[in-house]
């Protein structure tokens, strides 16, 4: 540590980088054989340390040395890198498969919203048996925005194995499988990885500032977190945009933060997978590539265009 404070500079920078990768391992294994202390959440201070460690520094090493350490055996043994790439592109499939189906429960709820209100005229919709459910039209109206939202975020790395995606492709279409398989590790490093960061670190704190008091910040140190856990209660939010509106908005912060951690995990399996394409040759492109299709004379309406 004395080392890096009298570093400057690149020096310092490159240092401090390869001294929170080594503690990366540490953090790892301490929080692995101390389970008590974030997973026990009848304890207050557990409870904050996971808000603090969710959106730290030691977080971010401790994944990003997992995910380098995967890297490293994969460029040693190309075959366990493909599981790898299979392994998180059948997860992102079925993920966004399952998701989808919001998309019906979107349509239907709309219909019966609907035919509830204008031709039944009635405010409010019950459903279930025993004890009912009974809500406004009014929420469940709102409640179609959280449908589209599970779309959004749950579909978006499905959407992307499936290459579904809208691109302009200016440059990338003309240039050759090499530059492409470069191109493709670019922008997960330099975008993708980046991008998926930022916004787990505003929807962490975000998230957290809607479920508890005092209510966190992410300039807190733990100490100062721990502190207020004596105060700590669960205050989840309930508060919607019309009185009998939709009120459990807090869901959509959560989709927030399962976003952004979707797309860090794709953003390596594709970086992964770009590498082994580069090194395989063209013949390796799409290999285990688990795509829908619509059937036999339907190929000009999948994939990008």
């Amino acid at each position: 540590m004395e080392e890096t404070a009298g570093a400057s500079g690149p020096i310092a920078g490159i240092l401090w980088v390869l001294e929170n990768l080594a503690m990366a391992f540490y953090n790892i294994g301490y929080a692995l054989t101390h389970p008590g202390l974030w997973l026990n959440w009848a304890d207050p201070q557990a409870v904050m340390r996971v808000v603090y460690f969710g959106g730290s520094v030691e977080f971010f090493f401790a994944v990003l040395a997992l995910m380098l350490v995967i890297t490293l055996i994969g460029i040693a043994s190309r075959p366990f890198l493909w599981g790898a790439v299979r392994v998180a592109e059948f997860a992102f499939n079925w993920i966004g498969r399952i998701a989808a189906w919001a998309g019906l429960l979107m349509v239907l709820q709309q219909v019966v919203i609907v035919f509830v209100q204008r031709i039944f005229a009635r405010v409010e919709i019950t459903f279930g048996f025993g004890v009912p459910f009974s809500r406004d039209i009014s929420w469940w109206a709102e409640e179609l925005k959280f449908y589209n939202a599970i779309i959004v975020a749950l579909c978006v790395c499905y959407t992307f194995v499936q290459g579904g995606h809208v691109r302009v492709d200016l440059i990338y279409a003309a240039v050759g499988h090499r530059t492409k398989r470069i191109m493709d590790m670019v922008g997960s490093v330099i975008f993708m990885m980046p991008m998926a960061v930022i916004i787990w670190m505003y929807g962490w704190y975000f998230l957290w500032r809607h479920l508890i008091v005092p209510k966190p910040s992410a300039s807190e140190p733990l100490e100062r977190l721990l502190m207020k856990a004596r105060a700590f209660r669960w205050n989840v939010e309930t508060i919607g945009f019309s009185p009998n509106g939709f009120d459990a908005y807090f869901l959509f912060k959560i989709l927030m933060v399962l976003f952004a951690g979707l797309v860090f995990i794709q953003a390596w399996a594709f970086l992964w997978r770009s590498w082994l394409e580069l090194r395989e040759g063209e013949e390796a492109a799409g290999k285990y590539l688990d795509r829908d299709t619509l059937g036999e004379g339907q190929e000009a309406y999948e994939g990008t265009h």
